[in-house]
């Protein structure tokens, strides 16, 4: 009887000692997507979309004019002077087509740059913030299921978005 008691008290002392584990859990798609620094890449990606937008659309316009006025001289042209002219046409559009996907594809490259340059931010605040905060475990949520369930208490989305869109203000 008395080694049943040492036991159990023995048992309740080592579980008692142990270090409790926190854990947290963050919705990672809300924390990105709240992310003030992300919205503001993505304006500014907007603008710069917007502009190569006219650029490309003053492009064609200007194209479709010079086709139409051939179009319209051809008339008068010889053969072998309206093929030649033809010709170029084509050169000319095939170039000023691989031109603009060049550019935006620059474009895509500089929007893809910056936004992972905001994630690394993001996942770094997270891991400070859960040494600062002593959590063993900072989980993050995804439509994946990596968390299928987690109390509110454990839910530092909110928490996590606020610090770092005040961080970023300053």
């Amino acid at each position: 009887m008395k080694n049943v008691f040492y036991l159990s008290l023995l048992v309740i002392l080592f579980s008692s000692c142990q270090k409790q584990q926190k854990i947290g859990f963050v919705d990672n798609g809300e924390v990105i997507n709240n992310y003030q620094e992300k919205l503001d890449v993505e304006a500014k990606f907007k603008k710069k979309d917007e502009v190569f937008q006219k650029k490309t659309d003053s492009i064609s316009k200007a194209f479709q004019l010079e086709a139409q006025d051939f179009q319209l001289k051809s008339k008068s042209m010889s053969q072998s002077q309206a093929q030649e002219k033809y010709d170029e046409l084509g050169q000319k559009q095939q170039y000023l087509r691989q031109q603009l996907q060049f550019e935006q594809q620059q474009l895509q490259q500089q929007f893809n740059v910056e936004i992972d340059s905001v994630i690394s931010k993001v996942r770094e605040y997270v891991s400070d913030y859960g040494k600062k905060n002593g959590y063993t475990y900072i989980l993050g949520k995804n439509e994946a299921g990596s968390v299928l369930y987690g109390t509110e208490d454990n839910d530092l989305t909110k928490t996590i978005t606020d610090a770092l869109n005040a961080e970023y203000k300053k």
